[in-house]
């Protein structure tokens, strides 16, 4: 201690020059680090800010970099492209891969699934993709989002996929749309002739105007129901909306498009798995109308909404059959014979469409007579025999039942002719059938 105590009293000039040029190396070296973060995050901000401020700007179409990416294009190696497509081409044969390289797809939203579709249908050879999407990248999307990184927080869905996609394919056109797709707009959205549109939106108002204007413009459209609450990828399949059973958000969605008298025709990425009872409560912030999903079950959504579209582009061979339901003959007797059976008892004319007949057939009494359960030979009878036959007063039974339903006394009590559980049964759907129509109107 006497030793180092002398040294310093020996040096003390020497060590405070030495501790002060110290300290100033900390402090420059402080200084000039900060200043770099700073400049770093003031550029960061600075596109970022620019990015929202072409959004907003802008009320039609927008592609940030989309003439740069057609003008790189043009200069891309055809060569290394069908290097980087060669296990598809291998797979759909040229002719296949020639159409799949020549379409257009219009993905409407670019979250947990839409993200997916949209990159799988990239790196499977579309090479103009437009994404519709108004939302921006939050901290919770970054568990089940497709390719979005920390630096991705706050950008446009659209864009901040775009920018990753084109990493990806430099020689794709991808166009960016950040408005919300409304009935107003979809002529402009969906202009140009799409192949396919993909719907991975939430919002049922919204799928279903998207399916009807599709519908009504004979434009190719897969939509995705809600992978949310489930848990199994083996049930995850493509299938017609008439042949959806077990998803809550298919039942209304068929529901909705057999009133519009859109019955089939339509295909669905749905998981035949039942939802699990997943404790809301325990998740801080959770929005009900968005259920808990994992992102690989997202993920595989969005691949076979890709699976699927590719196929139907390619025209390929071994492409799985559409199930045939022969249900059309049964339907137009159910009708035919309602009709006659109208006339001759009330002299009413007859209210229904061979539409309405298989929406409520289907959809209110799930093909079943609301006397003895699941019966052959079924047709549609009055409830209330004094009002007319509507929606909310049309019953399924079978023949006997119905002819036997028409005779009974004006003034009888049905009630006590059938018993509480078949009239409660009845009521309920009658009641269910009118809160799905104060819902659609």
């Amino acid at each position: 201690m006497e030793r180092i105590s002398h040294f310093v009293e020996r040096h003390e000039e020497a060590l405070q020059f030495s501790c002060t040029a110290a300290a100033a190396s900390v402090l420059t070296a402080s200084a000039v680090l900060g200043y770099q973060a700073c400049q770093r995050r003031h550029n960061s901000t600075a596109l970022k800010n620019q990015l929202l401020s072409e959004d907003f700007q802008h009320v039609k179409l927008t592609s940030v970099g989309t003439i740069q990416q057609q003008q790189k294009s043009s200069d891309h190696d055809e060569s290394l492209i069908q290097e980087q497509l060669a296990r598809n081409i291998a797979f759909l044969g040229e002719d296949g891969m020639k159409r799949v390289r020549e379409s257009f797809v219009v993905v409407v939203g670019a979250g947990n699934v839409g993200s997916w579709a949209a990159l799988m249908l990239l790196r499977s050879g579309v090479q103009h993709l437009r994404l519709i999407d108004p939302k921006r990248l939050t901290r919770r999307n970054m568990g089940n989002h497709a390719v979005a990184g920390q630096e991705d927080i706050g950008m446009s869905k659209v864009q901040a996929l775009q920018t990753h996609l084109h990493e990806i394919a430099p020689f794709s056109k991808i166009e960016c749309c950040t408005e919300r797709l409304c009935t107003s707009n979809m002529a402009t959205l969906l202009g140009d002739k799409p192949s396919f549109v993909v719907d991975t939106m939430t919002n049922i108002i919204d799928k279903i105007a998207l399916v009807e204007y599709c519908h009504a413009n004979d434009i190719k459209i897969i939509s995705s129901m809600s992978p949310g609450a489930k848990a199994d990828p083996t049930r995850i399949q493509v299938a017609d909306i008439s042949e959806t059973m077990e998803d809550p958000l298919a039942r209304a969605f068929r529901r909705r498009l057999k009133m519009l008298k859109i019955d089939r025709g339509i295909p669905v990425v749905i998981s035949t798995d039942r939802p699990l009872d997943i404790d809301k409560s325990t998740i801080d912030d959770f929005r009900t109308r968005h259920l808990a999903s994992l992102g690989s079950v997202d993920s595989m959504y969005g691949m076979v909404i890709t699976t699927h579209i590719i196929l139907h582009l390619a025209e390929f061979a071994a492409l799985p059959p559409q199930a045939i339901r022969l249900r059309d003959t049964l339907f137009n007797r159910i009708m035919y014979e309602a009709r006659e059976r109208e006339t001759q008892n009330y002299g009413s004319p007859y209210p229904f469409t061979v539409h309405d007949v298989v929406y409520i057939f289907e959809e209110i009494w799930h093909g079943k007579s609301v006397i003895s359960g699941p019966q052959d030979r079924l047709t549609l009878a009055r409830w209330d025999r004094s009002k007319p036959l509507s929606l909310e007063n049309a019953v399924c039974m079978n023949r006997d039942e119905a002819r036997a339903h028409d005779r009974l006394p004006a003034d009888v009590d049905l009630r006590k002719h059938y018993g509480d559980d078949i009239v409660n049964y009845v009521n309920k759907q009658f009641e269910i059938e009118a809160k799905f129509q104060k819902l659609w109107a």
